[in-house]
């Protein structure tokens, strides 16, 4: 493994004057995106150690989820075309002359994942599934056919991570749990899932704003959406009252009084992708949940990827955890970066490493060097381990 440590003396992001920060809650498209090729990559994982002995060779990190069409208005709804999952890319369809059951297990975790988490779609009916699935190349189905020695990358890319979440990062990502949470949709259960909020930050003020629809079937005129919308915002500001900003909450501001259904953000099923918005694979958060302006990133979409030799996921959530672990053991630190990468046919378990921090004023990089080190070594030569953990959902990927 190669190491390379550096400090950096920058103001982090917390105390720079201007920050902005976004996340794509469970019902967006591009969430619901990520996490159907996310519930697919866990279920093939089940499926080859089961039928195989062993995970083999697949990516099922390409989706498109393609809107639908909705007639609706206060009181009433009706989808009039389905949205369509679109799922493609590689997969291993037989072992040892053996037929694999690829398609019926995507599909079965698709349908187990819609009926868990969007309980406003009918599985089957208001969501169509297509999968657009091949054999993969011989070169990368090799990589998994080697039993023995160590596993091989089968892309060159990189990731980065950081730790610790900034005031402003943490409230995003904890608005979009609670409204998308139990306690809130039991006293909100008129709401949908397709929340997103977004957060720009200057100084200690933060313009905070919250989309989020109300089910055209619970809202029987106007008035009563409007006023519902009134609750939303106070039940906000009661839940985030002792956060430590000034902040100025903002829902539904395409919202225009007096233009009836037109004029409001209704949906039948909890999400715009029934007829406004689609979605795709990586268009949204990063392997820690948000997107956030002024940290490093990477271009890989994690969701769907194999976890045994794609470094694109498997070092977007190790980066991300690495940060974190060398934060709690040195949490005199400002700040964290973790950047892992590889090429490919190079050992998924020797990455190059490098970790960037932000020291506070009097400390020396020598300092936290040694325990920097130890951190590191140790997470990176327990690589085989995080994979298997990764493979059984252990690590949260979107």
């Amino acid at each position: 493994m190669s190491l390379v440590l550096e400090a950096l003396r920058e103001t982090p992001v917390a105390r720079r004057r201007i920050e902005l920060v976004e996340r794509k809650g469970l019902g967006h498209p591009d969430t619901i995106c990520d996490a159907l090729v996310e519930a697919i990559s866990l279920a093939l994982n089940r499926m080859y150690l089961a039928e195989a002995g062993a995970i083999l060779h697949y990516n099922i990190d390409k989706a498109l989820l393609a809107a639908g069409q909705c007639r609706k208005g206060f009181g009433w709804g009706e989808l009039t075309q389905p949205m369509e999952l679109v799922v493609g890319d590689r997969a291993t369809f037989e072992v040892d002359g053996t037929r694999l059951p690829v398609e019926e297990t995507a599909r079965a975790a698709v349908e187990a994942w819609v009926v868990a988490r969007l309980p406003h779609v009918r599985s089957g009916k208001d969501l169509r599934v297509r999968t657009v699935l091949a054999p993969g190349s011989v070169e990368l189905r090799r990589i998994f056919e080697a039993r023995e020695g160590e596993v091989l990358s089968n892309d060159t890319c990189g990731a980065s991570g950081y730790a610790p979440l900034s005031p402003t990062e943490a409230l995003v990502l904890a608005v979009e749990r609670f409204l998308n949470g139990p306690e809130f949709k039991k006293a909100f259960p008129d709401t949908g899932e397709d929340v997103k909020v977004f957060a720009v930050r200057e100084d200690a003020r933060v313009a905070l704003t919250v989309a989020m629809p109300m089910l055209c079937v619970a809202t029987p005129s106007e008035r009563a959406y409007f006023a519902r919308k009134e609750e939303v915002l106070a039940a906000l500001a009661r839940r985030f009252g002792g956060a430590p900003f000034e902040i100025a909450w903002r829902l539904n501001t395409l919202d225009r009084p007096g233009r009836g259904a037109e004029g409001v953000y209704l949906v039948l099923t909890g999400t715009s992708a029934e007829d406004a918005d689609s979605g795709q694979v990586g268009r949204g958060n990063r392997a820690n949940g948000l997107i956030a302006f002024s940290r490093p990133t990477g271009g890989e979409a994690a969701p769907g990827k194999n976890p045994v030799a794609h470094v694109g996921k498997v070092y977007s959530v190790l980066s991300h955890r690495l940060a974190r672990l060398i934060y709690a053991r040195c949490p005199a630190l400002e700040e964290v970066y973790v950047h892992l990468a590889a090429r490919i046919g190079e050992p998924v378990d020797r990455p190059w490493t490098g970790v960037q921090m932000v020291l506070p004023e009097g400390m020396a990089l020598s300092d936290v060097e040694a325990a920097v080190a130890d951190v590191t070594e140790a997470e990176i030569a327990r690589l085989p381990a995080f994979r298997a953990e990764l493979a059984r959902g252990e690590h949260p990927v979107c």
